[in-house]
């Protein structure tokens, strides 16, 4: 079965509402590696209650998404063969330590790559708080469809990455993940068994359970938030990125970073394997 560009360009996504709370923010915070350091203060209001607390800004990304749609048989997608390629927020609003929010995701563009070169497919959703109604955040995201390229789409333009500036970075963060990261992780929306059953993991080619690559973000905005913000969450204004290799819980990721006037390009790498696992990355800052 082949993608039906019209029926995907009109998928019939639900309107999602999800309420969480306090302890689902700190939940969310402990998964990205807040509190890693018990005496660093500035830390202490994503994990502790009774601080001046504050939901972590990279949460936006793990509320009211739209679950596993691409498994669909209708979406004429082989799920099996997806990758998630880039990843954008953009904030309006810092968020609520807690809340009920709504979203509903779109289809943004489908882009033909070609036969055996896959599809690209960009994907949209606003993320409302409720009672105020508010928007909170813009949450892009970008699937790389391996296995389906070749339907007749365009072609083009394709979005450019950004560019990393080429002399040494302005800042680097090294934050180490635990080995139960992705265990704990999965306790904000992702479920998936890749992140967390060693059978599933080695039938899908990897030494142990991977991290989500939304974790990974989730600790690179760290980094920028502690480099370059003090730990204020309203001077995140955007952050996009593209994803380069899996992370393997246990791992400490290095954050390098070039700070421009208001804007902080960065790449992030895992240290054991010099490998460079986050790309192109860029921050606005308020």
């Amino acid at each position: 079965m082949a993608i039906d560009y019209d029926k995907l360009m009109d998928w019939p996504f639900e309107k999602v509402e999800q309420t969480y709370s306090i302890k689902d923010s700190i939940i969310y915070a402990l998964g990205v590696g807040y509190g890693h350091d018990p005496v660093d203060e500035g830390q202490l209001p994503f994990v502790f209650e009774e601080a001046d607390f504050k939901a972590v800004p990279t949460m936006a990304v793990v509320l009211a998404g739209p679950g596993f749609w691409l498994r669909d048989p209708e979406t004429g997608i082989d799920w099996r063969k997806i990758l998630h390629g880039e990843q954008g927020i953009r904030w309006h609003k810092p968020l609520p330590k807690s809340a009920t929010v709504t979203a509903r995701t779109r289809i943004a563009r489908v882009l033909d790559k070609g036969a055996d070169k896959g599809a690209l497919i960009y994907s949209e959703r606003d993320l409302v708080d409720k009672a105020t109604g508010d928007k909170l955040a813009t949450l892009s995201s970008t699937t790389f469809a391996r296995g389906d390229g070749g339907f007749g789409g365009a072609t083009g333009p394709q979005p450019q990455p950004h560019e990393l500036p080429e002399r040494d970075p302005c800042a680097v963060c090294d934050l180490p993940t635990r080995p139960h990261a992705a265990l704990l992780y999965r306790l904000s929306g992702d479920p998936n068994p890749l992140h967390a059953d060693p059978k599933v993991a080695a039938a899908a080619g990897f030494k142990a359970p991977i991290l989500h690559g939304l974790c990974t973000l989730g600790i690179a905005g760290h980094a920028v938030l502690r480099s370059f913000c003090e730990y204020d969450t309203t001077r995140l204004k955007s952050l996009k990125l593209r994803f380069s290799s899996p992370v393997y819980p246990g791992e400490t990721i290095r954050t390098e970073m070039w700070r421009d006037g208001g804007v902080v390009s960065f790449r992030s790498k895992v240290l054991e394997r010099d490998t460079v696992v986050l790309n192109n990355g860029c921050v606005e800052l308020g």
